[in-house]
């Protein structure tokens, strides 16, 4: 009965549960919501305006969503954050995904605990510009398994926008969990009347994902959410061809030998210049569609483990890396021509 919706069990003529008669009318009689109804605090929410307040000094927010778990979603979620914060935004990344917390682990953070201050509590930093959020800090152990209903999950969120402390920010990124329920909704709506530049959504090539990718652009429709764009992830495996495996099948044993020394070697002496060139390989069929591509990279898969950015460093990937901050500069530049236009 969130925001005064009125249950979907509510007897035919329910005034609504925000209503002054709310389990009291005669067309209360025998609801199964009569008392929550007559005894629940009537009027606005007030934590809306402590939500408001704490997003004043927030200047964009963007929500990270996907159809379906395993797209590589709370990756992207993090390297978006690791380039904002690389471009020199101050940048805060807040995680949603109460269930599957994944942001302490890809952000380096394991380990760490939130602490509260006059002002709230405080996010953990990565670096000065760049403040993480999560439940994974509040756990006694990374294993530790959540299992709360929708109110409770809900409750948290709230808590999160209202209580933590994150100064004056230029993004704050919600990486938010597979799908469209509680979380989602929840987001949408506490945030709405501080405004949400937009959703990136994340998927892969297949159609069994993209289905859902559908379903998450109707759910943005519906709540007035713009779409900023949708990442086309694991488009392809690419990798330079000195770090593929070269295996040689012995078809008369049904077995599998490694020959990469073997390739390398000859590589390396008759073609040395191929050494380096890049290996690309379809795993699923491309969609065709509008999507950014980002190709399946093994470098980007060692540097999430880390906790890392791949954009810089010894993690600098290669291959994702490009990718990455194309489609990042493309969703900056759409966010300042949003800005522009209504000034």
């Amino acid at each position: 009965m969130e925001n005064g919706e009125i249950p979907e069990n509510a007897n035919e003529h329910c005034p609504g549960p925000q209503s002054e008669t709310a389990g009291k009318s005669d067309s209360c009689a025998g609801c199964p919501n009569q008392e929550v109804c007559a005894t629940a605090p009537k009027g606005p929410d007030p934590d809306l305006v402590a939500i408001a307040e704490r997003m004043s000094t927030v200047k964009h927010k963007i929500l990270v969503l996907s159809g379906k778990g395993g797209v590589g979603k709370s990756t992207f979620s993090a390297q978006l954050s690791f380039a904002l914060a690389g471009m020199d935004h101050q940048v805060g990344l807040m995680d949603i995904d109460i269930c599957g917390p994944s942001m302490p682990k890809m952000l380096g953070l394991e380990g760490h605990e939130i602490h509260q201050s006059n002002l709230g509590w405080s996010p953990v930093y990565v670096e000065d510009n760049l403040g993480v959020m999560s439940i994974g800090f509040m756990l006694p152990n990374s294993d530790e398994a959540v299992v709360w209903r929708g109110p409770r999950k809900n409750a948290l969120i709230k808590q999160f926008l209202k209580d933590v402390y994150w100064g004056e920010i230029d993004y704050l990124v919600v990486d938010a969990p597979p799908g469209t329920s509680d979380e989602h909704i929840s987001i949408v709506q506490y945030l709405q009347a501080t405004g949400i530049d937009g959703a990136i959504i994340v998927t892969t090539p297949q159609e069994v994902s993209l289905i859902d990718v559908r379903k998450e652009v109707s759910f943005c429709k519906k709540v007035g959410v713009p779409v900023l764009g949708v990442v086309e992830n694991m488009s392809g495996l690419c990798q330079p061809l000195a770090d593929v495996t070269f295996m040689k099948v012995q078809s008369e044993l049904g077995l599998s030998v490694d020959v990469t020394h073997e390739v390398i070697s000859c590589l390396r002496k008759n073609a040395p210049e191929l050494v380096n060139v890049l290996a690309y390989s379809e795993v699923f069929d491309r969609s065709g569609g509008g999507a950014e591509n980002c190709s399946f990279d093994p470098q980007l898969c060692k540097a999430a483990e880390q906790g890392k950015s791949c954009f810089e460093g010894d993690n600098k990937c290669s291959v994702s890396a490009p990718a990455l901050k194309s489609i990042i500069e493309k969703v900056v530049a759409l966010i300042k021509d949003e800005d522009g236009a209504h000034q």
